[in-house]
């Protein structure tokens, strides 16, 4: 038998990671890893998309074989099974995203309302510059109501009776041609959500095609829609991110100061509590009770959202959320909505922490709610950091630890802050393309996923593709991944190929761009449209890739979708749950080509991957008579 070490240690790449894993066996703490260990053997119909519990005739499933059952009870076969399945998990991850988006609106709604206290518009520049881009009077007008009327702009794009999202004018005229051929221009994002699951629902729509090809819709609506009137919206009351330097993994916590970890993936309510930890008194307070004074740190999307916008340090990804606990040195885990595991207040409780939840779309059970909204969020914002320094003399002996030194990164990337590195233009960055120095560009984002060695993926990926010149652009716990691999500093350069290399030291970039949290993967796709937009061509002529290495939640789903619906291959780590339905699989891996000119690759292996992306962005340059 292996030692437990080696056990631990097939964990996770990260070398935070591994003494914490060592202090949860000792201190008798169940995580992630051990939860995924005890569900094998895994339910192979579930595995390949060919159970179905819908409706009450069910639950149902499908022999693979062909020796059992090859319908449902209500006659499915295993096309229309996936592919309801499938459509279904589109809807809830493009849902999701699109919820979150929608706060960012009704936020902004308060502010121009006068309803807000504490919050207001951080960048008037770029909330005038999207009125104008939508078609909302600002000229002459005061930013508060140029607010209210962007803000109802946005939430008509919610449950609209016009053609298409506004922000299909961000791609280009070939792209939005090819949607309009396949019936699969973006509409309002409540409806095509709705729409997938009146679909999906039994007896509706039993063409597989049908259903994927509305999957599309449903996921440009999400990526063209809700996710991008997140990131909009959070730029223009939060500020537009600019490079900034700060610190990645458990060495962000401080021993001898208050701290206070942000979770989830919402700014609006982890913005109000990073300006209450500079409150004096609060500061005062905590050096009263023992502190040096009060540390934040994020986790997911919220600590990229803090990351990009205040250098706030970033503890870690979505496998480290519970590990981080584990340290003993948490007052407080503030927690929004998404990726936050039902375990994380349990954990909590075996040290001194404090769980604090915040939505009313996101209560957990052993968890202190604190209900935030616009309108109470900047008191309420106070109190639950007073809470969290008061908590401070309560930690518990010998409990204490905090392994690994922190490393640096540069964050901050946004479209704004990528074009004005590049002198206001994408000209540069086309140039060095078509001068062969970057071969391609390529968003590596996504989740953890215990199926995967941790950050394994995300790093192995990365690096491979650095090597040979292939600028990479990060979101998420992606971005996370990266950072602590130490790829994220001008110097890094000199772990890219010779071309990526001579761009980044030119431009003072690291070769892997954080463009923020899983909303901001718009920005990439924001980016693509700009470049093709400025070559005169659709962008499914581009060398550009996605890939999704430890992808696991159905948000995952509605971005790939999105990306290959806008003509960008994208590469998957983890096998989706399709491969009961030999039709579907080909038409994701082969057949999709010929449709949107984009397909779905599946490639476990990190380092064949990146020998399939490095392909695939050869042949777009040879196609557009590139040199490779």
């Amino acid at each position: 038998m292996a030692p437990l070490t080696d056990k631990l240690a097939a964990c996770s790449v990260t070398q935070d990671a591994l003494p914490m894993l060592e202090k949860a066996r000792a201190d008798g703490i169940a995580t992630v890893w051990d939860r995924h260990a005890a569900q094998e053997p895994r339910c192979g119909y579930c595995d390949l998309g060919l159970s179905c519990r819908i409706c009450a005739m069910g639950p149902c499933r499908i022999d693979p074989f062909g020796e059992g059952p090859q319908q449902g009870v209500c006659g499915a076969d295993a096309d229309i099974m996936v592919a309801r399945n499938l459509g279904r998990m589109i809807a809830a991850g493009s849902a999701s995203h699109s919820d979150h988006g929608r706060d960012l609106a009704e936020t902004l709604l308060a502010v121009g309302e006068g309803k807000a206290p504490g919050y207001g518009i951080a960048d008037e520049g770029k909330l005038r510059a999207l009125a104008r881009e939508l078609g909302v009077a600002e000229a002459g007008r005061d930013a508060l109501a140029v607010a209210r009327d962007l803000a109802g702009e946005m939430l008509e794009e919610y449950g609209m009776r016009k053609g298409r999202l506004g922000f299909v004018g961000r791609m280009p005229p070939a792209r939005v041609e090819a949607w309009k051929r396949l019936g699969v221009l973006p509409r309002g994002i409540d409806r095509e959500v709705t729409e997938m699951m009146h679909r999906t629902h039994m007896g509706v729509d039993n063409d597989y095609v049908n259903i994927l090809l509305h999957g599309f819709r449903t996921a440009l609506s999400d990526g063209l829609g809700g996710s991008m009137i997140g990131t909009e919206l959070s730029d223009v009351l939060f500020g537009v991110p600019v490079p900034t330097t700060s610190t990645v993994n458990l060495g962000v916590l401080k021993a001898d100061q208050v701290n206070i970890l942000l979770h989830g993936h919402n700014p609006v309510v982890s913005e109000m509590v990073a300006r209450a930890a500079e409150d004096p008194e609060l500061v005062a307070l905590a050096e009263k009770v023992g502190a040096k004074g009060i540390n934040l740190a994020g986790l997911c999307c919220t600590g990229n959202e803090l990351l990009m916008r205040r250098g706030i340090p970033m503890a870690g990804n979505h496998l480290m959320t519970e590990l981080v606990l584990v340290t003993g040195a948490v007052e407080m885990m503030i927690v929004d909505y998404q990726c936050i595991m039902p375990s994380t207040p349990q954990i909590a409780g075996c040290y001194h922490t404090k769980f604090v939840t915040t939505s009313p779309k996101a209560k957990f059970a052993g968890a202190a709610h604190r209900e935030f909204s616009p309108e109470n969020a900047q008191a309420l914002a106070r109190e639950v950091v007073r809470e969290a320094v008061e908590n401070f003399p309560r930690r518990k002996p010998g409990a204490l630890e905090i392994p690994g030194q922190t490393v640096t990164q540069m964050s901050g990337f946004s479209v704004e802050a990528v074009l004005g590195a590049l002198g206001g233009t994408p000209q540069p960055l086309i140039d060095a393309i078509v001068a062969g120095k970057v071969r391609g560009a390529v968003g590596v984002v996504g989740c953890n996923n215990p199926k995967v060695k941790h950050d394994h993926g995300h790093v192995t990926l990365t690096r491979r593709l650095i090597e040979n010149d292939v600028l990479v652009l990060d979101t998420g716990c992606a971005a996370v991944a990266n950072a602590k691999a130490g790829f994220k500093t001008p110097g890094a350069a000199e772990l890219a190929g010779p071309g990526l290399r001579q761009v980044c030291k030119a431009l003072g970039i690291p070769p892997v761009l954080h463009t923020g949290s899983c909303v901001d993967n718009t920005r990439i796709l924001h980016l693509a449209g700009a470049l093709a937009k400025a070559l005169n061509v659709d962008t499914a002529a581009l060398p550009l890739a996605g890939a999704a290495p430890e992808w696991y939640s159905e948000k995952a789903v509605a971005i790939a979708f999105y990306v290959v619906a806008s003509g960008i291959t994208t590469f998957l780590g983890v096998v989706p749950p399709i491969l009961g339905s030999p039709n579907i699989v080909r038409l994701a891996t082969e057949g999709l080509e010929d449709v949107v000119g984009a397909k779905f690759v599946v490639e476990p292996d990190p380092e064949k991957c990146a020998d399939a992306i490095v392909a695939h962005l050869n042949g777009k340059r040879r196609a557009l008579g590139l040199t490779v």
